[in-house]
């Protein structure tokens, strides 16, 4: 089975086995952190009991019990819930995506606005803001928060519209800063995120099912663990990216208020509150996965690194090195093998860009700094299935995307340059589609180094 929907168009040219053996394992890596089963693992309810990992509820005890949450990946540990729990659900509210058309039985599922929030991220936000001050003593609050809420859900804090919410985020998507840094800044203009959701939900007990995906530096989900940046730390994120000017003066003030103490820290600490934390997926999953295929279609597996960071046509260049490494002089690895990474780039954005997104950035980079004429192919893709701000899940690039380059067909310096990838790798049919996939492990991306093969015509 393959996540792509235009798998016929992708395998119709180039190098036509290496392009479906590498969409075989990125579909294999994806579909291995789809959470649903994950969720159903690690929760069951048997004769009023209530079992999530090593917790259990007695649900005759329970006085009601809540499932709020939001997220790209959101949607199917809602679902799992859902299915499990069923009218024990006293009140169920979980922000997906807008495109997400699924609904379930006894969870609302409300559709809202991605990377940039809008009225609808509000709206949700305010909604489980509500069920959560509903939360007491006696109650149990499921949290289902995968990567994509901080743009799903907004609450700011007071003093600040959401026309400031937006603008910073803007800025902040186009500077080049890790999503770490990001989230030093949102944390700070946000009532929920910085652990603002479990601090709400007291004194009902909390249990949030999440994804692992962050570095160490930034504790995920932000809105339901410590926060150990500060204000001053978000100002100087602001500083160094030289945004502090060019950020809303409602913003500025706020963030000064705070570094002065007068404006409440996001939360420190979860001690005394009534708190849990499960993972169902992560980056390393989704690699041991796409490894596994890998072996299995005969290629030597090596992953390389499940937290790649850093601007997202550098890496694309920088394993263009390592193929062409591999293919002229049979090192480090040896073909047939298959090099894997996970990892969440960046795009610093110059001027204005005309579409795309950083897994397609990165494939582009690739395949304008790749020397050798092959065997061999590269794909990047988000694992949600859409790339930065637009509804494609990535690119692939293999010797025939750099011949038609070279004959004219398209210009990489220049699609790089004007940040236009999208249109770039749609003209080249390179463009990966796949849609929204029910997950959110950042980015995914597998080199192929095969045997020589015959292009398909």
């Amino acid at each position: 089975m393959s996540i792509f929907k235009n798998l016929s168009q992708l395998t119709g040219h180039g190098s036509a086995g290496l392009r479906r053996d590498a969409l075989e394992i990125a579909s294999a890596g994806v579909e291995r952190v789809i959470p649903y089963q994950s969720v159903r693992e690690l929760v069951s309810l048997e004769n009023g009991i209530l079992r999530i990992g090593e917790l259990s509820f007695d649900l005759a005890g329970i006085r009601s019990l809540y499932v709020v949450g939001a997220g790209k990946g959101a949607f199917p540990i809602a679902q799992a819930l859902d299915e499990i729990l069923g009218d024990r659900i006293s009140e169920g509210f979980v922000i997906v995506k807008e495109g997400e058309k699924r609904r379930l039985e006894h969870i609302g599922i409300f559709e809202s606005s991605h990377p940039i929030p809008d009225e609808r991220s509000l709206q949700g936000a305010e909604r489980i803001e509500r069920i959560l001050e509903k939360a007491g003593e006696g109650d149990l609050v499921l949290m289902a928060v995968t990567g994509g809420s901080s743009a799903l859900m907004n609450a700011p804090v007071p003093g600040v519209s959401l026309a400031d919410v937006q603008a910073v985020n803007r800025l902040l998507l186009n500077c080049g800063a890790s999503i770490g840094k990001i989230n030093a800044v949102r944390k700070h203009i946000d009532r929920l995120k910085g652990g603002g959701m479990v601090r709400l939900a007291q004194p009902a007990q909390t249990v949030t099912i999440t994804f692992d995906t962050a570095p160490p530096d930034m504790p995920w989900p932000d809105l339901c663990l410590p926060d150990p940046s500060t204000f001053s730390d978000a100002v100087r994120v602001l500083r160094e990216y030289r945004l502090w000017d060019l950020c809303p003066d409602s913003i500025r003030q706020h963030m000064l208020r705070g570094v002065e103490g007068e404006v409440p820290e996001t939360v420190k600490s979860l001690a005394g509150m009534r708190q849990h934390l499960f993972s169902v997926a992560d980056p390393g999953l989704a690699c041991a996965a796409a490894a596994e295929r890998a072996l299995a279609l005969g290629y030597e597996p090596h992953i390389l690194s499940t937290t790649m960071e850093g601007e997202a046509k550098d890496l694309g260049i920088f394993m263009a090195g390592i193929a062409d490494e591999i293919l002229t002089r049979g090192r480090p690895f040896k073909a047939p093998c298959a090099l894997i990474t996970g990892g969440e780039t960046t795009v610093t954005i110059t001027g204005t860009a005309k579409g795309g997104g950083p897994n397609q950035e990165t494939a582009l980079g690739f395949a304008l700094k790749i020397r050798s004429d092959g065997p061999y192919v590269f794909l990047s893709v988000d694992t949600d299935g859409t790339d930065g701000p637009c509804d494609a899940a990535g690119g692939i690039a293999d010797a025939s995307t750099v011949r038609k380059a070279r004959e004219g067909v398209v210009d990489l310096q220049r699609a790089l340059l004007e940040h236009d990838s999208m249109d770039t790798l749609d003209r080249l049919e390179d463009l990966l589609l796949t849609g929204p996939t029910g997950t959110n492990v950042m980015n995914l991306r597998i080199l192929l180094i095969g045997k020589e093969e015959g292009e398909a015509p």
